[in-house]
């Protein structure tokens, strides 16, 4: 069975191991061939939806059991308690904004056109369908 090795670049082998009895009865470890895992798109990962998936882990730890309470997530990522309640606020948006902002393409160079900050009011609204008109129209600004 292929093992996976995490480099600190991001990038993974897979490596087949089969451990072995050489001759004088020692074991020993023989590498298969190397698999490469598929390349990952160019660019990087919008900010927001880097932040949304924290928001989502975050919500996990809490329903587990595994952080007491926001406060305890602050003092782990060392950050501050308003900081992460404004990452937890993404939580209060719409299901299928929640996912757009998850799916948004990757950025090849420049600035990312929707930003957290963008997204703050709209999660400030209570109203999905309101949070939905809202969305829209931050996604066409011309119209």
């Amino acid at each position: 069975m292929p093992k996976a090795l995490a480099s600190e670049t991001g990038v993974t082998q897979r490596h087949s191991l089969k451990f072995i009895r050489e001759h004088n009865a020692r074991r020993a470890v023989q590498r298969g061939a190397e698999e490469e895992s598929p390349a990952t798109e160019p660019g990087r990962v919008p900010r927001v939806t880097r932040l949304m998936a924290l928001a989502l882990r975050f919500e996990h730890l809490l329903e587990c059991g595994l952080v007491h309470d926001q406060a305890e997530l602050a003092e782990l990522g060392h950050v501050t308690r308003p900081r992460v309640t404004q990452i937890m606020n993404l939580l209060h948006l719409a299901p299928d904004i929640q996912e757009a902002i998850l799916d948004l393409p990757r950025i090849a160079s420049g600035r990312t056109p929707i930003t957290e900050r963008d997204v703050r009011p709209i999660a400030a609204e209570p109203n999905w369908n309101i949070q939905r008109k809202l969305w829209q129209r931050m996604q066409s600004p011309g119209q």
